[in-house]
């Protein structure tokens, strides 16, 4: 893939088709059991009611949170990606809707919102990031949370007159490997996220997604924007200080109780 769907994939599924949703559950990464049941943890001790993911994807998160008996509900874009979800213990439980996070609304209000593993990036303009914060806003009732987890850019590593980040490099089982690396654009804070599989017979697959980085500082803004307030900023699920150091970071913003 290079900016394209593949043959058989519906582009109404966006970055997400059936030829990217078939894989992602792929064991590893963001899929190891104890990433999962640390986000969980956190999800299930900040929800006081029922919940809403954003970008809700394969059920990787909301499956599992469903399945403690936190009522949950999604949206997703990627159709490809939301029909996973019911196949997932806890799965059934998820009540998903298609459509994009930025504007699409659920009935009722939620105690907890939240958007997980670097999704709001995904949204690739200012504008439209800024609408997730509102659009999230108006989904929490008085005094509800909204949780996004995203990485930092890792722009400490970029020497004067490179732009290329080079973040895994990996032989493959057949024999062939795997090569992932950032391609930054600081004027615009856009980015690419670029993916090199390349099979034992030297055949050889390209897929690049856009991004949009944020600071921590800039969401804060979005958040006032939105007419929440930071209430927490955490290194990781494991509620670790927030420090220079840090690689990203997980941050929860309040609506105003009393309104």
């Amino acid at each position: 893939m290079i900016g394209k769907a593949d043959v058989g994939d519906d582009p109404a599924d966006g970055w997400f088709p059936e030829s990217v949703a078939a894989g992602y559950d792929a064991p590893g990464g963001a899929n190891v059991p104890e990433v999962v049941t640390s986000a969980v943890d956190v999800l299930e001790d900040l929800a006081d009611g029922p919940v809403l993911e954003f970008a809700v994807g394969t059920g990787r998160i909301a499956a599992p949170l469903a399945a403690r008996g936190v009522p949950v509900s999604g949206i997703e874009l990627s159709r490809a990606m939301a029909a996973r979800i019911a196949g997932k213990p806890g799965g059934d439980a998820v009540e998903v809707t298609i459509g994009d996070m930025t504007t699409t609304r659920v009935a009722g209000h939620f105690s907890l919102v939240y958007l997980v593993f670097n999704t709001i990036s995904n949204v690739t303009t200012q504008d439209g990031q800024v609408d997730v914060f509102r659009n999230a806003a108006a989904h929490l009732r008085p005094g509800g949370l909204f949780l996004v987890e995203v990485a930092l850019p890792d722009l400490r590593r970029l020497p004067p007159g490179q732009d290329t980040v080079p973040f895994t490099m990996a032989p493959g089982t057949d024999g062939g490997g795997y090569v992932g690396f950032d391609q930054y654009d600081v004027v615009t804070q856009e980015f690419t996220s670029n993916h090199v599989t390349v099979s034992a017979d030297g055949t050889g697959r390209f897929h690049r997604i856009p991004f949009r980085y944020a600071w921590p500082a800039e969401m804060d803004l979005m958040a006032r924007i939105a007419g929440m307030t930071l209430k927490h900023r955490w290194a990781d699920w494991d509620r670790s200080e927030f420090t220079a150091e840090s690689t990203k970071h997980v941050s929860i913003w309040e609506t105003d109780p009393s309104i």
